[in-house]
C-alpha cells in the first residue's frame, strides 16, 4: 500500500493515428487543445455536444476574418468563443510556436493542408521538444479517402466516439445513396466549370484540378474541364481555355454575408433573394463567366465556399449531384440534409441560403 502511494500517477493516453500516418499518443479527455484553424469549429460541432469550441485554449483568426457570419452566431450563442486568444491570422503556418507552448495545451491538432507550411518541420520539432501531441487531419486535400478516418480519430481523441459515430454512419448513407445511384447509371457527364471566389479575384479563373472540390465534382457525376490542366491542387485555367471548353454547368463559390453588398453573398445569415441578387450581379460583372453559353443558358450556379473544407462538403456533393443530374436525382433534397443535420448533429441550426442559381 506504501508502495503503491509512493508511485507517480501516471495519465492515461491511447495512441492514435492521424491523417499523415502518424502513430501519435493522445491523452484520455484532453481539455487545453490549440487548433490551427478556427474554422475546424464546423467539424467540431458534429463531435462535440453544445459549445463545439469548450476546450479549445487557442487558434488562429481564420473563423473571423473569412466567414463572420458563423463567427457573429457562434460568439453569440457561447459567449466564450470570444475571449479564445486568437493566435495567428489566418492559418497554423502563421502560428508562433512560442505562443502556442505558453497555452499549455495537451493537445494541438492541425490540418493538413495542399502545401506544406515552409516553418513545419521546426513547429513540430520545438512542439515534440516538450512532449505536446500533434494530429493532423484531412478533410480538404483527400475528402473522399480521409474525411470517415479523420472524423473517427478526432472521435477518439476528444472522447467523443458515439457523436462521431453517428455523424460518420450519417455521412457514409448520405454518400453512398449517391454512389450507388451513379454506379447503375450508364449516361454523360456533364462538363462542369468551378470558379473559385466570383468576383474576389482579379485574374481569371481559380479553379481546382485534383482533390478537394475536383474529387467532389467527379463523385458526383460531373467532368471537371479542369482536371489534369495543371499539377497543383489550385491554379488558374485562362478565359480563352474555359470558352473553348464550352461547360455545360458553369459553378461559383462565395462567402460574403449580407453586409457586403458588392460581393455574391452565401452562408449562414443570407437570405434567397440576397444569394441571387447578388450572383447575378457578380455573373454580369465577370466578362469570361458572362460570355459562358451555359450561363446565358441559365445554366450557373453558386455554393458556400465554406463547405470545400470540413465534412459539411458532403450537402456541396449532394448539391453537385442534382444539379448535374437533376432526373437521375430528382428524389435528392440537400434542404432536407442540412434539416436533419440541424435535428441530430448542430448546437445552432443552419437556416441561411448555401447555395443558388441565375
Amino acid at each position: 500500500m506504501t508502495l503503491l502511494l509512493l508511485l507517480p500517477l501516471v495519465s492515461q493516453s491511447k495512441t492514435l493515428t492521424d491523417s499523415l500516418h502518424r502513430q501519435v499518443d493522445v491523452p484520455d479527455n484532453p481539455q487545453r487543445i490549440v487548433i490551427g484553424e478556427s474554422r475546424m469549429i464546423y467539424t467540431l460541432a458534429l463531435v462535440e455536444e453544445g459549445n463545439p469550441a469548450k476546450r479549445v485554449v487557442g487558434w488562429p483568426a481564420d473563423l473571423r476574418n473569412l466567414d463572420k457570419q458563423t463567427w457573429d452566431r457562434y460568439v453569440k450563442a457561447f459567449p466564450a468563443i470570444g475571449k479564445i486568444p486568437q493566435i495567428g491570422n489566418s492559418n497554423f503556418s502563421q502560428l508562433n510556436v512560442e505562443k502556442v507552448i505558453a497555452l499549455r495545451p495537451d493537445l494541438v491538432i492541425l490540418p493538413v493542408y495542399a502545401r506544406t507550411p515552409p516553418n513545419n518541420a521546426q513547429f513540430m520539432q520545438q512542439l515534440q521538444a516538450v512532449n505536446i501531441p500533434v494530429l493532423f487531419l484531412d478533410f480538404r486535400v483527400n475528402p473522399l479517402a480521409n474525411t470517415v478516418t479523420s472524423l473517427r480519430t478526432l472521435g477518439a481523441a476528444l472522447g467523443d466516439e458515439a457523436k462521431a459515430e453517428r455523424f460518420i454512419a450519417f455521412y457514409q448513407q448520405h454518400m453512398q445513396h449517391i454512389r450507388d445511384r451513379l454506379e447503375q447509371w450508364h449516361g454523360t457527364r456533364p462538363k462542369v466549370m468551378l470558379q473559385l471566389h466570383l468576383g474576389k479575384k482579379a485574374e481569371c479563373c481559380t479553379t481546382v484540378a485534383h482533390g478537394n472540390l475536383a474529387d467532389l465534382i467527379a463523385f458526383a457525376g460531373g467532368d471537371n474541364i479542369a482536371a489534369g490542366r495543371f499539377p497543383a491542387v489550385f491554379g488558374q485555367l485562362n478565359p480563352e481555355a474555359v470558352i473553348a471548353a464550352n461547360p455545360d454547368i458553369y459553378i461559383a463559390t462565395g462567402s460574403s454575408g449580407p453586409d457586403d453588398a458588392s460581393d455574391l453573398q452565401l452562408g449562414p445569415l443570407v437570405n434567397a433573394d440576397q444569394a441571387k441578387t447578388t450572383f447575378l450581379h457578380a455573373l454580369a460583372q465577370d466578362t469570361m463567366a458572362s460570355a459562358l453559353p451555359a450561363v446565358q443558358q441559365h445554366h450557373a450556379y453558386a455554393f458556400w465556399q465554406n463547405y470545400y473544407m470540413s465534412p459539411w462538403h458532403l450537402l456541396a456533393v449532394e448539391f453537385f449531384a442534382k444539379t448535374f443530374h437533376p432526373q437521375l436525382f430528382h428524389d435528392l433534397s440537400p434542404e432536407e440534409t442540412i434539416r436533419e443535420m440541424n435535428q441530430q448533429f448542430l448546437p445552432i441550426p443552419e437556416t441561411g441560403t448555401y447555395w443558388t442559381h441565375n
